[in-house]
């Protein structure tokens, strides 16, 4: 968890700068792109996908796999209970898609969780 500040923009005056500032109306935009399509991207992945592989992909993401940083440890203690609302499955099944991930070394807890790449390799082989 890091601080974070918040801007409260009335609907009206977000009209206003979508329409004139046209650098603030071009990431909004993106940033609705991209929103959109990862609704759509758990979407799909909660009616094809087993919640094994939900599992692994929300730990992947929480893990920034895929993005321009480097993937980090996971800091934020993410409960097994929090998972399992993420994935649409029971925390008991968590605890055991994460013992098992845990004995076949795709992730390591050592004073936090951390997801190896060999969980990236394995869903992207799949």
């Amino acid at each position: 968890m890091v601080p974070t500040s918040t801007l409260e923009i009335e609907k009206q005056e977000m009209m206003r700068v979508i329409h004139e500032e046209h650098e603030i109306s071009d990431r909004f935009v993106t940033h609705m792109l991209k929103r959109n399509l990862r609704v759509e991207e758990d979407f799909v992945d909660q009616l094809f996908n087993s919640s094994e592989k939900r599992l692994a992909r929300a730990l992947l993401l929480i893990a920034r796999y895929g993005s321009n940083e480097k993937p980090q440890k996971i800091v934020a203690k993410v409960s097994q209970e929090t998972l399992a609302e993420m994935i649409g499955t029971t925390r008991s099944r968590v605890t055991a898609f994460m013992n098992k991930f845990r004995r076949l070394g795709f992730i390591k807890y050592n004073g936090g969780l951390e997801v190896t790449d060999s969980l990236l390799r394995v869903i992207l082989h799949d």
